[in-house]
């Protein structure tokens, strides 16, 4: 389900997760797959999965309990209106700045021509 956008599978992981959570279909309390169920369902890596729940933990909407899960966390345990706004804005500046590390990445490790590998 993670789209070839150039929008980084997290983000989209994470943006799904939270449209679901915020529209109900993920109530509070309710438990979220696996981290292996959400890779399957998504076509994604552990780690592309791990990283959108670590946002959504960021941003109060879901808590994890060793051993038990992640669950999504009730209205009242979720950050102030202006705390989560400046988490929103923290998560954003920080997106933003990895995609252009990714894509800078991206670029130098295609190999240039005219030079040889040693």
């Amino acid at each position: 389900m993670v789209k070839n956008t150039g929008r980084p599978g997290y983000l989209q992981i994470a943006d799904d997760l939270r449209t679901q959570i915020r529209g109900g279909s993920l109530a509070p309390g309710t438990p979220l797959p696996s981290t292996a169920q959400l890779a399957e369902q998504y076509d994604a890596s552990l780690s592309v999965v791990k990283m959108a729940v670590g946002i959504l933990r960021n941003e109060g909407l879901v808590i994890g309990q060793q051993g038990k899960g992640v669950f999504v966390a009730d209205a009242g345990d979720a950050p102030a209106g202006d705390e989560l706004a400046d988490l929103r804005a923290t998560v954003q500046d920080l997106s933003v700045r990895l995609a252009k590390v990714e894509e800078q990445l991206a670029t130098s490790t295609t190999p240039r021509s005219g030079r040889s590998n040693r």
